[in-house]
């Protein structure tokens, strides 16, 4: 799959209806992707950096990628179907027979997860980008309350 693709980042992560709303962008626009509570709490822990006793799913597959000498190099978030993210993992493997580059169909919610996890870049299509509906503004407006709730908190009754 070759794309042109745009760089971003997780820009917040906020509770919503039956889930939590993941929302990713850069300095020119951000959008919203809609995942499970316990995938959010995944990604929301692996941006903490919090250490897990035992390895999670998300772990253990970066530790199975990497027992059998595969990296995960990218992740892109490539099209929306039917109000549906698709997204794949590139992973390479190098060994003595040389490189092979794979690319695996998977869910957004779980390529952010590893991206994070393995410190990996994530990337959406341009054309996707192009497409979402900028929700930069929202997610400004939740930080705006939650600053302005943090410094009521601190100033006390």
């Amino acid at each position: 799959m070759k794309l042109d693709v745009v760089p971003v980042q997780v820009r917040g992560i906020l509770p919503a209806a039956g889930g939590v709303a993941i929302f990713l962008g850069n300095d020119e626009k951000v959008f919203v992707i809609q995942v499970e509570k316990g995938i959010g709490t995944v990604i929301s822990n692996f941006l903490r950096k919090a250490h897990n006793e035992r390895p999670l799913t998300h772990d253990l597959i970066g530790n199975i990628f990497k027992g059998f000498g595969i990296s995960l190099e990218r992740v892109v978030i490539s099209e929306l179907r039917n109000q549906t993210y698709f997204a794949r993992l590139i992973l390479k493997e190098e060994n003595e027979l040389g490189v092979k580059w794979v690319e695996i169909d998977a869910r957004p919610s779980d390529c952010i997860a590893l991206a994070i996890a393995q410190g990996r870049p994530i990337l959406v299509a341009q054309a996707l980008f192009e497409q979402v509906e900028d929700t930069s503004d929202v997610l400004q407006q939740y930080q705006d309350q939650a600053e302005s709730q943090d410094r009521q908190d601190d100033e006390g009754p």
